[in-house]
C-alpha cells in the first residue's frame, strides 16, 4: 500500500506551510495566547478566503469537498506552531459532526466561515459517550423544540463559537443538537494556545440534527474521526519537537563539542525519530481507512489515537531534556508542544481508554 501523497496534496502542504510562515511566526502564536479569542479577524478571514474553513464540507454546501486523507497536510502544518485558533474546533470538529448527521444548514454556514465548535465530553468518565448526562427534553407544547439541562467542562472555542453541537440524552439515547450562540465561560487550560471553555446549558434552547432515534454509532464514529485529525496534528508537534532537539544539539557546545556528537543525545533522537514515524504512518493509514471505509476503519482510529498520544508525549518531553535548563524557561517554544500533545491525548478519549477499545474490537 502507497501511502505518499498525491502531487496536489503536497502543493497543499507547501502552500499552507509558506502562509503559515508569513502570517502566524512565533510572535504571532504568543501573542494570541492573551487574546480572548484565539486568533486575529484577519487570520481568519484568510483561512476562509482560502477555503479551508469549509475544507471538509461538501461542493455543493460552499465548501471544497475534501476527505481526512487531503486533511492531514494542514492538521501537521499547523500543529507544528501549535496553531492557535479556532481551525480545529469549526473546521474539523463542527464539520466532521456536521456532515455525518447530514445537517445542511450547519455545513453551509460553516462553508461561509462561520465559526462552531462541538460540545462532547464530559466529566467522570473515560469512555467520552459513557460519560454523558447532559439532558435533552421536547419543550412544551408538543413541538419540534428541545431544550438541554446540564454541563460541558470542556468546549474548544466555546465563547467565541457562533454555533455548537451539543452531544446529550433524549428519551431514545445519545443525539446531537444545536444550539446558536453558546457563549460559554473561558477557564484556564494545560495548553495555553487553545482555548478552553465551560457551557452551563440550563434549560436552553437547541435543535435536533441528525437522524432520528439513538444516534451513538455516528457520534462514535464522529469521535474516530475527530481523533484522527488530532492525531495529525499531533503527529506536527512532535515533528518540530524532533527538528528542534536536532538543531539545538548540533549549536549547543559540551566540554568543547556539540552535544549531538554524545552517544545519549544521538540515542533519544534516533528513539524520537522512531516514535514519530510509526505515529505519522498510523495516522495516515487511519485516515485512508475512514475515506474508504475500510473493514479496518474502526481499530485503525483506536489504534492511531492511542498510540500517537503516547508517542507524543515521549518526543516533546525528550525535547525538553535535550535543550536541558532552557526548555523548561517561557522563551522556547519547547513547553508549547509537550503543553499541546499532553492536552491532545487527553482530549476525545485518552490513550488508555482507546487501547481498551481496540482491545474490545479485536476481542469481539
Amino acid at each position: 500500500m502507497d501511502f505518499t501523497f498525491s502531487a496536489e496534496q503536497e502543493a497543499m502542504r507547501d502552500s499552507v506551510r509558506t502562509f503559515l510562515s508569513e502570517r502566524t511566526p512565533s510572535a504571532y502564536v504568543r501573542a494570541m495566547i492573551e487574546e480572548p479569542g484565539g486568533c486575529s479577524d484577519e487570520f481568519w478571514s484568510a483561512v476562509v478566503d482560502l477555503g479551508w474553513a469549509g475544507l471538509l464540507v461538501p461542493e455543493a454546501l460552499g465548501g471544497i469537498g475534501l476527505g481526512l486523507v487531503d486533511l492531514l497536510p494542514l492538521q501537521e502544518e499547523m500543529g507544528k506552531l501549535p496553531l492557535p485558533g479556532p481551525f480545529f474546533s469549526s473546521a474539523v470538529c463542527a464539520t466532521l459532526a456536521g456532515l455525518r448527521l447530514g445537517d445542511e444548514e450547519l455545513l453551509a454556514r460553516l462553508g461561509r466561515g462561520e465559526r462552531a465548535t462541538l460540545a462532547l465530553e464530559e466529566g467522570g468518565a473515560a469512555d467520552p459517550l459513557g460519560g454523558i448526562r447532559t439532558e435533552a427534553r421536547r419543550d412544551g407544547g408538543g413541538g419540534a423544540g428541545w431544550s438541554l439541562n446540564g454541563v460541558k467542562p470542556l468546549v474548544l472555542d466555546g465563547s467565541t463559537a457562533r454555533v455548537a453541537v451539543v452531544v446529550a440524552r433524549d428519551p431514545d439515547g445519545l443525539a446531537a443538537f444545536l444550539v446558536e450562540v453558546p457563549a460559554a465561560e473561558p477557564v484556564p487550560s494545560l495548553d495555553v494556545t487553545r482555548k478552553m471553555t465551560r457551557l452551563a446549558l440550563d434549560d436552553r434552547p437547541a435543535r435536533r440534527i441528525g437522524p432520528a432515534g439513538d444516534q451513538t454509532a455516528v457520534i462514535s464514529r464522529v469521535l474516530d474521526d475527530i481523533g484522527i485529525a488530532l492525531s495529525a496534528e499531533t503527529v506536527g508537534a512532535s515533528d518540530r519537537a524532533l527538528q528542534m532537539a536536532i538543531e539545538y544539539s548540533k549549536v549547543r557546545v559540551q566540554f568543547d563539542r556539540p552535544i549531538a556528537t554524545f552517544q545519549a543525545i544521538k540515542h533519544k533522537i534516533v528513539d524520537m525519530l522512531h516514535q514519530l514515524e510509526l505515529s505519522r504512518v498510523g495516522t495516515h493509514w487511519a485516515a485512508w481507512a475512514s475515506d474508504v471505509e475500510d473493514a479496518q476503519r474502526a481499530p485503525a482510529a483506536a489504534m492511531c489515537k492511542g498510540f500517537v498520544a503516547e508517542a507524543a508525549n515521549m518526543i516533546t518531553a525528550e525535547n525538553i531534556q535535550v535543550h536541558g535548563g532552557v526548555g523548561f524557561t517561557w522563551d522556547v517554544d519547547c513547553h508549547l508542544l509537550f503543553r499541546r500533545v499532553k492536552q491532545n491525548d487527553l482530549l476525545f478519549g485518552s490513550q488508555s481508554f482507546h487501547r481498551r477499545r481496540l482491545a474490545d474490537l479485536i476481542l469481539a
